[in-house]
This record gives C-alpha cells, structure tokens and sequence, in this order.
C-alpha cells in the first residue's frame, strides 16, 4: 500500500505539538483523520472532534479494527444517546454539541488535547470550541482541515502550520455544462444524475458517490436508478439506519451507486470509489431578513475540491461535475455563525462560563444577530443583563434540545405536562420528520377520526409515545432518535418512562405553552385564509400539517423559512401547529382592546370595543366606558356636539392655525408640534383634570379648555393672514398651508360658481404658490 501524504509529517507533527498549537493542512484523503489522533495519544489523552455522528462512529470502528480491539477500549466514541468510551479510553471522538457539554462540565480536564478536525467547515458549535480552547490556553490544540486559510487561522491561534504534501492517487475533473460559466441547476437533476451514472458505469468497475443537496433529492436519485440491473444503490445522509450506513461504508460484492449529501465530504472513508458525480449543490442556512432560512445553494469551491478528492483514496478516479468549469462559487463557505441565528452559541458559550461578545473569533459576530440572540436569552431568563448564565439557563443548556423547547420543558410545572412537552420537545429536535402524511384521502379521513383535534403536536407526541395512527407514514430512525431524546431528558427530571407516560390534558398543554411563550400563538389572515400571523411574522401552512381549515389560531411551533421570489421576500411555512382557540388569546391577555365607537345610552357612554391580535379582531363587546375608553367616548361626543356645541371645531381651527405659526418659526419655544390634533389635546385636558364620565365634564364650560397657541395679541391677525376657510361669491373654500413646500392648496367645498376662482380674489400670500383642488383636478392659480 502507498505511503499516504500525511505519514511523512510525524516527527515534525510530535515535535510541534509538544510545544504550541499546530495546525495541520491536508487534501482530502491524505489520512489526517485516522493517523493524527493516534500519534497525538504517544502524548497524552486525546479528544478528537467530528462534525458529524456518522464520522466519529466510523473513524473510532475503523481505528478499533485496525487494532483488533472492541470499540470503547482504547479507542472510543460519544455522540447523542451513544456513548461508547470510558476514562480508559485513550482516544475519544465525539461531536461537538457533547464536547461543549463536557467543556462546561469540567473544561476537559480529562483531557491533555483536543484535535478539532474539518474546521473549514465553520460551523458555529467548532468556531465556538476553537475560542473557548483559545482562552482557556491549557489543552494542546490540534485544528485539521483539506481547505483551509491556514496563515490567518495560524496567526489568530499563534499556531504552527504543517502541510502534507501530494496525493496518493490523481483524479481528473470533469465538467458537463453547455456554457463554461453555468451554475449548478436543480432542474432535472435525478435525469442528469441519472445519465451520468449509466455513461459512468461503462468506464468502471469501482462504485461511484453522487453528492446532491437533500433527503428529497436523494430519495429523486434513488427511485430513478433503481430500474438499473447489476447495482446498489445506498443512501448517505444524516439520518440513514445503521444497516444504510453499512451499506454505503463497507465494500460490498455488487458495484454500488452512493447517494450523499456533504455528509461524505470530510471524515467518512469510504472504500472502492472511482468516481464522484458532483451536483454543486447544497443546503445551507443563512439570514435572510432577520431570520435563519435553509436555502438550496451552490458549493464552494472549497467544497468541490473536497467532494472531487473522494474519488482519489484509493485509487485514480474521475470527478464529474454539472456545472460549468468557471462557474462563480465563492472561495470557501461562510462561517455559520456569520448566516445563522446565535441564541444556541451565546447559550452554550454562557454555560461554559464566558460571554459570546467576550470571545475572540475570526471573523468578529454580526452586531444585528448578536443583539437579536440576547434579546432572547434575557426574555427567556436564561442570560442575565450582563450576559452571565442564570441558574434557569444552567438547567437548559444541557438538555440535547433547542433553546426554545429546553425553555419549555424547564419552565412547565405539572409533571403530566412536563412529560408532554418533553416527548413533543424530543419529536421536534430530530433533525429529520418523524413522519409524512399519505395521499390516501381515505387514510387521512380515518386519521382524522383518531385525532380529531387535527393537532401536530398531538400527533408528535402519540407517536413518541408508542400509538400507531392510519395515513402516517413513519420514519423509523427519527422515531427512534426521538424516543432515545425523550427517555434521556425524562431521566434528567426523574419522569416515568415512555411505556407508562402519564395522561395529560391537550387544552391545559396548549395554555401553558401559550402563556411562557405568547410569541407562538398565530391567528388567521382574514383574506389569505392559508397564512397566519402573530403581528411580527407571517407564516404559511405547510404541507405536512393537519391544521384544520375551520380553526382561527394556533400554536406554531416549528417552522421552516425558504427565500421566496423577490430578493428580500423569505417564505415561513408552519410545519408543527396546535389548533388554540380565540378564548385563549382574551384569557392570556394578548393583543390589546380597542374603542370602536362610543355612544350615549341614557345619559350612560357605551364603549363598543374590540380585542385586536395580529391584525384581526379576536372578541368584540359592549360596556359602560371607563378609564381611557371613557374619555375618548367624551372627546367622540364632544366632536358629533353632544354637548359644547362649536366647541371642538374652534379648537380644531386654533390648533391648526398654531401649526402653520409653529412651522413659520414664529413660536420661540416649541420646534415641533407633533401632529398635535384636537383629539389628543383634549383628551390630555380630560385626563389632567381627572374628567372620566359626562356628569363631571358638564361642571365644566368650553371656556375652561383654553388652547394656549399663538398670543392672543396676534391670534386675529395671523388668522386673517392665513384663513383656513374662504367664501368668495358662489363658491366655498377649505385652505391647506404646506409651509416647507411654500405652497398654498385652496380646495373645493361648495357653491354653483362653474370656472376656478381667482388670484385676485384670494389674500396676497406673498412667495407662496397657489394651487386650487376640485375633485381630482389640481391646477395653479397665477
């Protein structure tokens, strides 16, 4: 067997990391994954750090059966709900959502390294480690990647790099494009997927990895090749069973066709590929608008280079690539914490003892994000003002749930509750679907029967829970994972188990989650009867849900953003909703209440009000006015002459007149007056005088209520100066002054006169433009 690139490194690699931290830069292949944390154990305990489960449970098997031992014995792993090591364990690979669970734990101080390997993939949890280690300067630091800006990264951890040099094997790249500069396209891409893998199959006998963007695209892929004789065909995702992940890891007898997402790029070895069918494409999450979206993207050319070298292992292969040879992809791809949400790493980094601003990164955080995600953390009480964990958050930090449900499931006192949410919580943080709705109409007709409510929520925790429903189709690995997720935080609250889950109330789950987080509740679109709102965001209705057409609101609580047509248009479709209805949103006291119209019932004010949620109307009543309602029923009362005859439209006209001497400059004291109406200065007179009913205002006379504007000394002759109101013969005017615009608009209210009136006729308003308004017709007087 050849030498691989990374063998020749050793001496230095010991050298160096007996002394500083290294960094270790080698193309894919090359053996970093597997060779690195073997030598790092010659001095001390190490912790390698993958970015995915499938990778530390395939590299700690592998190197376990490279030394025909049992994993957990000197080599082992932990992931979620696995854990495979034990402190003999002299190599450990593991994810980093259980290394940071470690760090916050004890800081790793069983460890004496920790290699954080495909750190060019930035994501936020290895970004987060990489600067926790930074500061903590007491562990060695190994940090590996094929694709990596090495100088800057060596400069910000004052590192060594070291690089491996050559290839084992060449691969020729390929490109299938009708224009050099075409992007990788989506459309039709299992027939061109398909295509290549048939003209592939001619020109070897060694199996062939196809990467594609999703679980939807694979699944495409997988039913269009299946007709194919003489193959296998396996899927690679995130979620695949153990036996589909055996399948696609391990050579087998019948060439095989590997279907994969990115998953494949970094860490897997897979044996026996020859040739690689890139699609370009991936999904990715970015910000878009103030939210995280999961967006089909291009690749980086980071990752091409990446997804190209699988197919040089072990042997010379080829690359194809669907796309054009000088397509425009970006050098390498973002840093996750540059496009996503940051409420997960500022929770992570304040229970591992330090503040998410007090970090040093590559690349300094989005202020906009940084912000949003402690305005989170500080409403869910799981931060304090200074950024510091609280005790709430120490308890939700560890659980293997987001934020928002781990909040929840703290909060929630009722142990059946508790146990609710912990199975909902648990369905909702797999990251694939426990289930999909058949097409069967008669299926889904009986599934309607055995839940009536039409909940998603519901649903999700039956399923969790064990029941079997018509018109479900399950997916039997994420069902699993969930229940794994359940047992384990049931566990941490000393609940009973899965097989004996206690009763709750659906009603008492849906209040209790409304009311520590009123931000899910959504109510109907009155027009668009397929979108809610909650007055912050729009969502959607997913495909996949039941929500019943007849329900007016609803709990939602997972979502799914996806960029829509215009360039600051996103999509938020609702995928997990809980019917609720209107008498929850009054009972919680959410939205406000609102005065309609007042009247005079008796000599009683009536208030006909209304409680006002997102935009729609949620309950409507008649009551005795009181409070604020009161006195804008007398100041409506005042306004139709009810009582103070004449009274508010000659306070309209001083208040109106005091403007146009305000905006003249002509009031020393005031700059600005605030779009002052007689509604507001009114109702400010009222409630400074303590007035609420009509019986204490009639103590009162109009004379009371001065309106102190312009001086008395001057209010005759600025108000002859700038009429609001003309009568000429035959013809009655309203007047508009536009003092910034120096412009006078007189506008039409009555009289027979047929032609327009004249300038002659009207005050000199010297430097001033006239124009007269008629209906739609505007013309200038000269």
């Amino acid at each position: 067997m050849p030498l691989l690139p990374i063998q020749p490194l050793k001496s230095a690699f010991l050298t160096t990391l007996s002394q500083s931290p290294v960094i270790v830069e080698a193309e894919t292949g090359s053996g970093k994954s597997t060779c690195l944390p073997l030598w790092a154990a010659e001095q001390g305990r190490v912790l390698v750090i993958e970015p995915r489960r499938i990778a530390c449970t395939s590299l700690a098997e592998y190197l376990a059966l490279q030394r025909q031992e049992r994993i957990g014995e000197s080599i082992g792993y932990s992931i979620k709900l696995e854990n495979r090591c034990s402190e003999e364990s002299q190599v450990v690979f593991v994810t980093p959502g259980v290394a940071l669970r470690w760090f916050a734990e004890d800081k790793l101080a069983s460890f004496d390294i920790v290699m954080v390997d495909e750190f060019h993939e930035r994501r936020w949890d290895t970004d987060l480690l990489v600067a926790l280690l930074k500061q903590q300067q007491r562990i060695r630091l190994i940090v590996t990647s094929a694709t990596l800006e090495g100088e800057r990264l060596a400069d910000y951890l004052g590192a060594v790099r070291l690089k491996a040099e050559g290839r084992v094997y060449d691969v020729a790249v390929e490109y299938r494009a009708a224009d050099s500069r075409q992007l990788p396209d989506a459309r039709y891409l299992a027939d061109r997927v398909k295509q290549e893998v048939t003209e592939v199959l001619t020109r070897t006998s060694a199996d062939i990895l196809v990467f594609l963007p999703g679980r939807k695209e694979i699944q495409q892929c997988q039913q269009m090749l299946s007709n194919i004789e003489n193959i296998l065909v396996a899927p690679l995702h995130a979620s695949v069973s153990d036996k589909e992940r055996n399948l696609a890891l391990t050579p087998q007898n019948q060439q095989k066709v590997v279907l994969a997402t990115n998953v494949a790029e970094t860490s897997l070895t897979i044996p026996n590929i020859g040739a690689v069918i890139d699609s370009g494409l991936e999904r990715r999450n970015v910000q878009r608008n103030g939210r995280t979206t999961l967006t089909l993207k291009q690749i980086s050319q980071a990752s091409a280079k990446q997804r190209s070298g699988r197919a040089g292992r072990v042997m010379n292969g080829i690359s194809i690539r669907l796309y054009g040879q000088h397509a425009a992809l970006e050098a390498v791809t973002p840093p996750s914490m540059q496009r996503e949400e940051l409420v997960e790493p500022m929770l992570a980094a304040a229970s591992c003892g330090h503040r998410l601003s007090d970090l040093h990164f590559l690349e300094p955080l989005p202020e906009k994000t940084r912000v949003q995600a402690t305005n989170i953390l500080t409403g869910m009480k799981a931060i304090d003002e200074h950024g510091n964990i609280t005790e709430h958050g120490v308890q939700i930090a560890p659980l293997p749930v987001d934020a928002l449900y781990a909040d929840l499931v703290a909060r929630i006192d009722s142990k059946p509750l508790k146990e609710a949410m912990i199975d909902l919580a648990a369905a909702l943080s797999v990251p694939a679907s426990v289930y999909k709705l058949s097409s069967n109409e008669e299926a889904v007709e009986k599934l309607n029967q055995e839940e009536p409510q039409c909940c998603d929520g519901q649903l999700l925790i039956q399923l969790v829970r064990g029941k079997e429903y018509s018109a479900v189709n399950l997916d039997l690995e994420a069902l699993k994972e969930a229940q794994g997720l359940s047992e384990q935080m049931r566990e941490i609250y000393g609940l009973p188990q899965l097989e004996v889950a206690s009763r709750y109330q659906h009603h008492a789950l849906t209040q209790a989650i409304a009311a520590l987080h009123p931000e899910l509740v959504f109510v109907r679109r009155e027009r668009r009867k397929e979108a809610l709102a909650n007055g912050q965001m729009e969502v959607l209705i997913g495909r996949n849900s039941r929500f019943s057409f007849k329900a007016e609101a609803a709990l939602v609580l997972d979502q799914h953003s996806l960029p829509g047509r215009g360039v600051k248009q996103t999509l938020t479709l609702a995928t997990v909703m809980m019917p609720v209805s209107f008498d929850l949103i009054e009972e919680l006291q959410l939205g406000h209440w609102t005065q309609v119209e007042a009247s005079l019932d008796n000599g009683v004010l009536m208030s006909e009000q209304q409680l006002i949620y997102a935009g729609r109307v949620i309950k409507s009543k008649s009551v005795e006015a009181s409070g604020e309602f009161a006195i804008q029923s007398i100041v409506n009362a005042v306004i139709a002459e009810k009582c103070f005859a004449g009274f508010a439209k000659q306070r309209t006209a001083e208040i109106e007149l005091w403007k146009i001497y305000v905006e003249l400059g002509l009031d020393e004291k005031t700059k600005n007056h605030d779009d002052l109406t007689f509604t507001t200065w009114f109702e400010q007179q009222l409630t400074a005088l303590g007035i609420c009913s009509l019986e204490e205002l009639v103590m009162f006379s109009g004379d009371d209520f001065l309106f102190e504007g312009i001086p008395y000394w001057e209010k005759e002759e600025f108000a002859d100066l700038y009429p609001l109101e003309i009568t000429l013969s035959d013809i009655q005017l309203k007047v508009e002054y536009f003092v910034q615009r120096k412009l006078v608009c007189v506008i039409y209210q009555g009289g027979l006169r047929k032609g327009d009136p004249k300038r002659w006729e009207l005050p000199r308003w010297s430097g001033y433009r006239v124009q007269y308004r008629k209906a739609s017709r505007v013309v200038d007087i000269r």
